[in-house]
């Protein structure tokens, strides 16, 4: 019988997931899908390797993540037929200092991930809900912990330390890195493409979560993100870097509360707060008010500064490789970014570039600029394989 390997995917209102079916010692899209809207008018949609629809249903009333994950599987398992599901892959987003590896689930492993709750606010709590309601619903069903974080580890303890008393690194209080599964996945997949992608690359991750990383030999070595998921670039609705007095003025000369500040940071600023459209750059290009272009603007601005710190952090750059949703799909976007990157020897092909083909650079350009579509999913789905089999 044949193994299958789920990866999911929890957000504040939806899980996503995949599965992959082994064939031939390969791990292959089976299907797809995602549940929305869980605490209001849930909707579950999935979808085969072709992307033909399996499923469509809107469930009455609002669920609890129990109710659907239930349902979910439910689902999963007889569609599946005759594979096995095997094991479940999550996303989880902070491993701390202590997760260097994906490891299987147990109480303990989910006890220590709940202390990390305060690192990862948004995102931790619902990946250790799903992974505690499947183990009591599916004891026997392997699990496996993927960390965002753990691609991050190999960068250098200097490059990690924030300016503090030394006591802050004892608490835990360092540059961590995000967006590790993203990472893992243009690792191993530029060497099958591209000849340099064992020499000094940048990766930047554009998507309603953005970030860079500074890779060599296929190791993060720096990274744009820090302590959280706020520091870096500009995001879909989280600011990115900001000058710490500015929350000490909001906080003491204006009275803003921390709910209020935590509220601002992670859900009224970036890309969404500037523009005032939401978080679409198609949409955001496409208009013509002041703020979107603004928006764009600041949005390429901060990319191409922060291509320049990972260059600087690399001693070079070989490779420049745009993924995520605005890096794979926003031709603009990469053209205005790689225009006020010149200097560092990138040149694009205008042409290539709007067709979205997979190497965009000219032929003689000094750094060789690559479009790859991100894939968490497959990373997770292979680490619980090597995990449980």
């Amino acid at each position: 019988m044949s193994q299958a390997f789920a990866a999911f995917n929890a957000g504040s209102s939806s899980i996503k997931f995949s599965v992959f079916q082994l064939e031939h010692g390969n791990l292959a899209l089976a299907c797809h899908g995602q549940i929305e809207n869980i605490d209001t008018t849930p909707h579950f949609v999935a979808s085969d390797r072709e992307g033909k629809l399996l499923s469509e249903k809107y469930l009455s009333g609002n669920k609890v993540y129990e109710e659907v994950l239930a349902m979910m599987i439910a689902w999963l398992e007889p569609n599946l037929r005759p594979a096995k599901l095997a094991a479940v892959g999550y996303r989880v987003v902070h491993g701390g200092n202590r997760f260097h590896e994906p490891v299987v689930v147990t109480s303990e492993v989910l006890d220590e991930l709940e202390q990390l709750i305060p690192l990862a606010p948004l995102h931790q709590p619902h990946s250790i809900l799903m992974m505690r309601t499947l183990a009591a619903l599916h004891p026997d069903l392997p699990q496996v912990a993927c960390f965002d974080t753990a691609f991050h580890m190999t960068n250098s303890r200097l490059s990690r330390l924030y300016a503090l008393p030394q006591e802050f690194e004892r608490q835990g209080i360092m540059r961590y890195g995000f967006h590790g599964l993203s990472y893992q996945h243009i690792a191993e997949e530029l060497p099958k493409l591209a000849a340099r992608a064992a020499g000094k690359v940048v990766v930047a991750h554009l998507g309603s979560g953005a970030s860079l990383c500074a890779m060599e030999n296929g190791k993060s070595v720096a990274s744009s993100m820090g302590f959280s998921t706020l520091e870096g670039l500009p995001m879909g609705t989280r600011c990115g870097s900001l000058d710490p007095g500015i929350l000490l003025y909001l906080l003491q000369e204006k009275r803003w509360s921390i709910e209020d500040i935590e509220q601002l940071l992670y859900h009224g600023s970036g890309l969404a707060g500037m523009s005032g459209l939401g978080t679409d750059m198609r949409a955001i290009l496409a208009s013509t008010d002041s703020a979107a272009r603004d928006t764009v603007d600041l949005f390429c601005y901060r990319i191409a500064r922060e291509l320049g710190s990972m260059a600087a952090a690399l001693h070079g750059l070989d490779v420049l490789v745009f993924t995520g949703g605005i890096g794979e799909h926003g031709a603009a976007i990469r053209a205005k970014v790689c225009a006020q990157a010149e200097w560092l020897g990138i040149e694009i092909d205008s042409a290539a570039n709007e067709a979205g083909n997979a190497l965009i650079s000219k032929v003689g350009s000094k750094v060789a600029v690559w479009v790859l579509p991100a894939n968490e999913e497959i990373v997770i789905a292979r680490q619980a394989h090597r995990l449980c089999t």
